[in-house]
C-alpha cells in the first residue's frame, strides 16, 4: 500500500505550503500525520466490531448464570409445590438473591463448621427435623446480632419470648446469645408452633411473624398451607429463603460452592468450670484461668457485663483450653 501523502500529486499540492508555511510547520510533522493515518486505517480495516460484540456477549453469558431449582423440593419433610408458578418463583428469588451474594454466603458457610455440628445435635435431643438448622440461619447468618425490632441472637429471640421459653435476661446475663441454650428455647417454641399450625413451614412463618398474625391471617383467607397463603413481604419469603439456604448446602457443587475442609471455622476445644458464687471482676477471673478476657467473652457471649451476680443459681463457663485464631 502506498501513502497518499508519498504521491507525486500529494507532493506537488504541497508546494505552496513548502514554500508559504515550511518554516513554521516543519516537514516531519506533516510525516508523523500521514503515519497516523495509515496507521488508523489499517486498525479500522482488520478491527472486526461483530467479533467485539461476539466476544462481550460470550463475557456476559459467563457471568450470569440463573441458578438451578430442582423438581422436586422439600423442607422438614413436606414438599413444596413446585409445579405452582408462584411456588417455584419465590424460590427462585431467594436462590438467585444468596447465589449472587458472594460475600454474605460464604461467611455463613465458613460459620457453619463451628455452629451446625451444636445446633444439629440439639434439633436431634428435642426431635425437631434438621431442616430447622437453615430457620437460624435466615434469621441471623449463625451470628449473634440484634434486628432494628430488638430481636437478639442466633435464632433472633425478642425478650417476653425468650422469657417465656426459658432464657435469662438481666444487666449481668442474657441467654439468646447464649447457642445451646436459645437453640433448646428454638426447639420448644417452634413444637409448640407445628402442634398449633399443623406443619413446620407455617411454625417457621409464625416464628417470624407471631401466632396472632399468622391465625388472623389464616381466618380471614380460610387456608391453612403456607404455601397459599397471601402474607406481608417478609414473611411470605421468609421459608423461601430458608429452602434456599437449604439448597445452598446441600448441592454445593451444584452451586459452585467450592470450599475444602480447611476453610471452615473449627469448633474451638473447651472445659467447662461450674460458678456457684458471683464473680466480681470477670477479666480477673479470665486471667486466673490462664486466659484472656477476649477468649472467655467468645465462648461465653451470653456474660454481657464484666461481673457475674449468681445468688442462688449456678451457671457454667466454658473456658479455652488452647487459643483457637481462624
Amino acid at each position: 500500500m502506498i501513502l497518499p501523502c508519498f504521491s507525486s500529486p500529494f507532493l506537488l499540492s504541497l508546494q505552496p505550503l513548502k514554500t508559504k508555511k515550511m518554516k513554521k510547520i516543519p516537514f516531519v510533522v506533516l510525516l508523523t500525520v500521514c503515519i497516523m493515518m495509515l496507521f488508523l486505517a489499517i486498525c479500522k480495516n482488520t478491527i472486526d466490531p461483530e467479533a467485539l460484540t461476539s466476544e462481550k456477549e460470550m463475557r456476559y453469558d459467563n457471568n450470569i448464570t440463573a441458578p438451578f431449582i430442582p423438581q422436586e423440593v422439600s423442607f422438614a419433610g413436606e414438599m413444596l409445590p413446585m409445579n405452582c408458578y408462584w411456588v417455584k418463583e419465590g424460590l427462585d428469588r431467594e436462590l438467585i438473591i444468596h447465589y449472587y451474594q458472594h460475600a454474605r454466603t460464604l461467611q455463613i458457610f465458613k460459620r457453619s463448621g463451628r455452629f451446625f455440628p451444636i445446633i444439629e445435635k440439639i434439633l436431634k435431643e428435642e426431635g425437631v427435623p434438621e431442616d430447622i438448622k437453615y430457620l437460624c440461619v435466615a434469621e441471623s447468618s449463625l451470628e449473634n446480632v440484634i434486628s432494628p425490632a430488638k430481636a437478639t441472637g442466633y435464632w433472633q429471640f425478642m425478650d417476653a419470648t425468650a422469657r417465656a421459653y426459658g432464657l435469662e435476661i438481666n444487666e449481668n446475663v442474657d441467654e439468646r446469645y447464649h447457642l445451646e441454650k436459645s437453640t433448646v428455647a428454638a426447639c420448644k417454641y417452634l413444637k409448640k408452633l407445628k402442634q398449633q399450625f399443623g406443619s413446620w413451614s407455617l411454625a417457621a412463618a409464625a416464628y417470624n411473624m407471631g401466632e396472632g398474625g399468622l391465625s388472623k391471617a389464616i381466618e380471614a383467607q380460610q387456608c391453612d398451607n403456607y404455601w397459599d397463603l397471601f402474607l406481608n413481604s417478609e414473611t411470605s419469603r421468609y421459608v423461601y429463603r430458608i429452602v434456599a439456604y437449604k439448597l445452598l448446602f446441600e448441592n454445593q457443587q451444584t452451586y459452585g460452592i467450592n470450599l475444602s475442609s480447611e476453610d471452615y471455622y473449627y469448633p474451638i476445644p473447651y472445659k467447662e468450670l461450674k460458678i456457684t458464687s458471683s464473680i466480681s471482676d470477670l477479666p480477673a477471673f479470665a486471667k486466673s484461668h490462664g486466659v484472656i478476657y477476649r477468649e472467655l467473652k467468645e465462648l461465653n457471649p451470653w456474660l454481657r457485663s464484666n461481673k457475674l451476680n449468681v445468688g442462688s443459681k449456678e451457671y457454667i463457663i466454658k473456658i479455652p483450653e488452647k487459643l483457637g485464631k481462624n
